[in-house]
């Protein structure tokens, strides 16, 4: 296995360099999925919406039936301290994760009260500002509330996506649309998914099936304010491939254009390089 990137990881009040050993084969979260983390990003010295990143890892934690035991403030400044331990020029990843410990009634059943909680810091570059990628749709469906804890950014509904992603990358493609359970677009398996059409803005109203992004909530009010339309609502894929341009938002690379769906080529549009230019002037304000 490939070495890490630069980490730290703040533990029981202590700060580890590296990947420290924080489960065992006993832990409720490393043998039954019972695990919620949160993504974040620190670059060129700005966090945006960290508060809101921390307040929803809190959020998710509920949905899962844990106790959340750090306000979100208390995480900020633990990122801001964190983060001063690499050098300026890093683009950092920001995870804070919790978890549960022991077993609850009925062993699958976690006990809240053996929540844990860990920040883990790590050197994640982000894609280049040129950087676009093609898409293809996906066999596999997003699940629904009935089945899986869609609520809440939990580590037990990434096995799906993941298997969707290297589906689309056999094929050839950077990533795939996921529909829902109704063949209704969702989003991407990493992020979540725009159009443009005749200069107005389209995505999937979010309906109970995928994270209504921080950054994808932030690129809409920032359009929205910039003048564009922008409409929320239930999209069929056919509407994607007759799109004039297509863009992804989400935390790990912000805002990226599509530059091929299926075997149509499009090139990065002028709508997309809007939103990111957008977006960076909100995190740096």
């Amino acid at each position: 296995m490939s070495g890490w990137s630069d980490t730290w990881t703040w533990i029981d009040g202590t700060w580890h360099e590296g990947n420290p050993p924080i489960m065992g084969p006993r832990t409720h979260a490393s043998w039954l999925g019972s695990s919620v983390f949160d993504g974040a990003r620190f670059f060129e010295g700005v966090m945006p919406d960290i508060d809101l990143h921390c307040k929803r890892v809190n959020d998710s934690a509920s949905a899962l039936g844990m106790k959340a035991t750090m306000l979100a403030g208390e995480m900020a400044e633990l990122t801001k301290e964190g983060c001063a331990k690499f050098k300026s020029n890093q683009q950092i990843y920001v995870k804070p994760m919790y978890w549960v410990e022991g077993d609850g009634p009925g062993v699958i059943v976690g006990d809240p009260e053996s929540t844990r909680f860990c920040l883990c810091l790590f050197d994640a570059p982000m894609a280049p500002k040129d950087a676009a990628m093609s898409i293809t749709l996906s066999p596999y469906r997003r699940p629904t509330m009935e089945c899986m804890p869609v609520n809440a950014k939990a580590g037990c509904l990434y096995p799906n996506n993941a298997r969707a992603m290297v589906e689309a990358k056999g094929r050839g493609f950077d990533n795939a649309v996921v529909r829902d359970m109704l063949g209704n677009v969702a989003e991407l398996t990493s992020a979540n998914i725009f159009m443009a059409k005749d200069g107005k803005v389209h995505t999937p109203a979010p309906n109970g099936t995928f994270l209504n992004g921080i950054t994808r909530q932030r690129v809409i009010q920032l359009l929205k304010k910039a003048g564009y339309d922008v409409f929320e609502r239930t999209m069929d894929y056919g509407e994607f491939l007759e799109a004039d341009e297509i863009f992804s938002t989400g935390n790990y690379n912000k805002v990226t254009p599509v530059k091929r769906i299926e075997d149509r080529d499009l090139q990065p549009g002028p709508i997309a390089a809007r939103a990111r230019e957008l977006y960076w002037d909100f995190s740096h304000a």
